[in-house]
């Protein structure tokens, strides 16, 4: 069964880029809304989840503000999607003035780029980061960032055509020809932009931090690859507009060495609930990312590796 559900997925997909990008903005956008609204009324366990992960970033919100939030994070979700499957028919150099009218922190990345040492990117999943990845390609040229292996080969493939069209490096996040931590450090030592999400550790190596008054573990990935290269972290606040995209770079850091890691990793974790509680119907976080929300299992598994890791060191 799982495999007719995957086809079934896989073409869902495909109709999306095919027919959803044809369509008027104004159908496929309610469309997309009424599909929204629907997801909501189902109330399957993405929505549920979404609604707890929003009850942490809005901890005084009552349960009708709690509906409308999770009503409000659906839509943008849906959005995100409507964007996906039309955006291959729009000229990038007409997204990318757009996002440039508005954009704040350019001269950050221009700063960063001329020590020499290249530059990493950190961000949440928020709004639309493949726009401010257009952006990124037309102000500096192509970047370099890992892309989680889904379940589904062909739906990996899509999404990997789809970003590499538009100027992005995909990296595979497993099953590569070399490790894409090595990929990205010579990126790095080439001078060159490298764009990481960082608000959930897909691994068992992430750092231990406190999200919105709660536990969590986030990727150590940014600022190890900080710390041995000497490049400079910026943060991503991708943005919604109402009828279009922004953007803003902010928080330079730079880590001086690997037992800095802990610490600067809790800095973007702060940085990120701050963008995140600005506008927190735009984070698309519909899984489990804090730890209370796991299996036991998983929290003793997580324990284990933290105790391997200690005497390792």
């Amino acid at each position: 069964m799982s495999g007719v559900k995957q086809r079934l997925g896989d073409l869902a997909y495909a109709t999306g880029w095919g027919v959803v990008g044809a369509l008027p903005k104004s159908v496929s956008r309610a469309g997309f809304n009424a599909g929204a609204g629907l997801g909501y009324r189902r109330n399957g366990q993405g929505t549920r989840q979404l609604r707890k992960n929003y009850a942490r970033v809005v901890p005084q919100a009552g349960p009708e503000e709690l509906d409308e939030l999770t009503r409000a994070g659906l839509r943008s979700y849906a959005r995100y999607w409507l964007d996906t499957f039309r955006i291959p028919r729009l000229n990038p150099r007409d997204i990318y003035r757009q996002v440039d009218e508005l954009m704040v922190g350019s001269q950050l990345m221009d700063a960063a780029l001329d020590r020499g040492k290249g530059l990493i990117l950190a961000l949440p999943h928020t709004a639309n980061f493949d726009v401010s990845g257009i952006w990124i390609v037309g102000h500096c040229g192509a970047f370099t960032t890992v892309a989680e292996r889904l379940q589904s080969d062909y739906l990996f493939g899509r999404f990997r055509h789809y970003r590499e069209s538009l100027g992005f490096e995909i990296l595979p996040s497993k099953g590569g020809p070399v490790t894409p931590y090595r990929v990205l450090m010579e990126r790095l030592q080439q001078n060159k932009v490298i764009c990481l999400p960082a608000d959930r550790d897909l691994s068992r190596r992430g750092v231990p931090v406190d999200f919105f008054g709660e536990k969590t573990r986030m990727p150590a990935g940014p600022a190890r690859l900080a710390a041995v290269t000497g490049a400079q972290i910026l943060i991503v606040d991708n943005l919604f507009t109402e009828d279009g995209w922004n953007m803003r770079l902010h928080s330079p850091m730079l880590v001086h060495g690997r037992e800095e890691v802990p610490a600067a990793t809790q800095k973007m974790a702060d940085l990120f609930a701050a963008d995140i509680a600005a506008s927190p119907a735009d984070w698309h976080m519909m899984q489990k990312l804090w730890l209370a929300d796991l299996p036991a299992d998983h929290r003793t598994s997580l324990r284990q590796a933290d105790a391997s890791a200690e005497a390792a060191e």
